[in-house]
């Protein structure tokens, strides 16, 4: 299986949003919306098109990857970051590494791109394998209730987070 991976166009805009939909499909910890709200950033200030990323296998789309920009609002200061939903993969393709490749790539993207950090929401046991970490130790919250043990985040830079205490601020089309 030769995998690739690039920044999505246009022209995947309609197969992405197929693929979003069939993978969260069945999902239990979904509002089976992500392909929606993935339409609404796109059209955002917070979208960066370098950090919507494609996933193909002999040519054919088979994974997704969103990273968006958001803020941590602190007593002081407003630190950018960045929001890793969704990362999605057809169920055919699953539990293979595709979705790891993806969150690989994205993290090499963002930091390159001067980014230090990302935020998410998303399965405990998952996301750990890459680095990420529970957020609450960081003092930083969601602004919505949501299991301790699937927030998360991933300092791109040692310590990028460190004694950042505050509350993540997402962009409202994550809201509508």
């Amino acid at each position: 299986m030769e995998l690739s991976i690039r920044q999505e166009t246009s022209a995947d805009y309609s197969t992405v949003f197929d693929l979003i939909e069939q993978a969260f499909r069945n999902e239990t910890v979904s509002d089976k919306k992500e392909q929606f709200l993935v339409e609404r950033l796109r059209k955002s200030d917070s979208f960066i098109p370098e950090l919507s990323l494609v996933a193909e296998v002999n040519h054919e789309i088979v994974g997704y990857i969103l990273l968006t920009k958001i803020t941590i609002e602190t007593n002081t200061e407003s630190i950018i970051s960045l929001a890793l939903a969704p990362v999605a993969v057809l169920p055919a393709f699953q539990n293979k590494g595709i979705g790891g490749k993806l969150i690989e790539e994205a993290h090499h993207i963002a930091k390159e791109l001067g980014y230090q950090s990302i935020i998410l929401l998303g399965h405990e046991k998952y996301y750990p394998k890459f680095g990420y970490q529970l957020l609450h130790p960081f003092n930083i919250s969601l602004p919505f209730d949501a299991p301790k043990e699937n927030c998360m985040a991933i300092e791109l830079v040692v310590d990028a987070l460190k004694n950042k205490e505050g509350k993540v601020n997402y962009p409202k089309e994550f809201f509508e």
